[in-house]
């Protein structure tokens, strides 16, 4: 059996980092990024910037290639996949080795929750993390219950979270995250499919996180209730960063990344 952990917040190193999908398609290009522990950053650009990509390399969920491969089609075309730069959590650089100390620090929300959840019960699908860290029964018990009262859904625990409503969902999905008690929280389109009160519960719930905090999102408005820095990405690249109020009011930059 192992200890359940206490919540501690942890930093994000990104240097230089490149990726290519395998059939060619780039994704990241030179993406360089230093979140502080604690910090609250939103993502933000335009439908295929690089911002759910570079999520997924934070989470250690894409495939670990270290080099660029050639690879040359039957029509004579060559493109090219793979991974190049580093990414560190907490001061852990992501690594085939070290994939699963990376996975105990970092929880991910994906935007559709009904690719998240796999439980018959709201109870079962938020335990199933902490159960699969093997934590005692009394643990996994206490860290479940803890969860679905800080997304408001205590009374939930014996209904099938695929009868609840998308808000409702997402809670559910954010709870069994939260009951692994990750240093760094990500979170794609959060506010997705949520109308104004569920946007404003949501974004109340994550101020009140103890964890270093990336959102990405089209919302712009749930970016600044929950995030004191912001970076846009266009392109696969970083195109600026800099505080909330700064990014957000510079009506330039954001119609010229298709943010407005």
């Amino acid at each position: 059996m192992t200890a359940r952990p206490a919540p501690q917040p942890v930093g994000v190193e990104v240097a230089g980092l490149t990726y290519h999908y395998p059939d060619g398609t780039p994704a990241l290009d030179g993406v360089s990024l230093s979140v502080a522990a604690g910090e609250r950053v939103g993502l933000i650009g335009p439908n295929g910037a690089g911002k759910s990509t570079l999520l997924l390399h934070l989470a250690a969920l894409l495939p670990e290639r270290r080099r660029y491969l050639h690879v040359h089609e039957p029509g004579g075309h060559a493109h090219r996949h793979g991974l190049v730069g580093e990414i560190a959590i907490g001061g852990t650089t992501v690594s085939p080795s070290t994939v699963g100390r990376i996975r105990d620090l970092v929880g991910i929300v994906f935007q559709d929750p009904d690719d998240q959840l796999i439980g018959l019960t709201v109870g079962e699908d938020v335990g199933y993390g902490p159960r699969a860290r093997r934590w005692p029964a009394a643990e996994v018990e206490r860290a479940v219950h803890e969860a679905l009262r800080s997304v408001n859904l205590a009374a939930h625990e014996h209904r099938s979270p695929h009868h609840l409503s998308t808000g409702e969902k997402r809670r559910v999905c954010l709870a069994g995250v939260l009951a692994c008690a990750p240093g760094l929280l990500l979170l794609d389109e959060p506010s997705s499919g949520l109308d104004p009160r569920g946007r404003r519960a949501l974004a109340a719930l994550l101020r009140a996180i103890d964890a270093t905090i990336i959102v990405a999102s089209h919302d712009l408005a749930f970016i600044e209730q929950v995030c004191s820095r912001v970076v846009v990405m266009d392109g696969g690249r970083v195109a600026a960063d800099g505080t909330a109020g700064d990014v957000l009011a510079n009506e330039p930059l954001l119609e010229g990344h298709g943010l407005k």
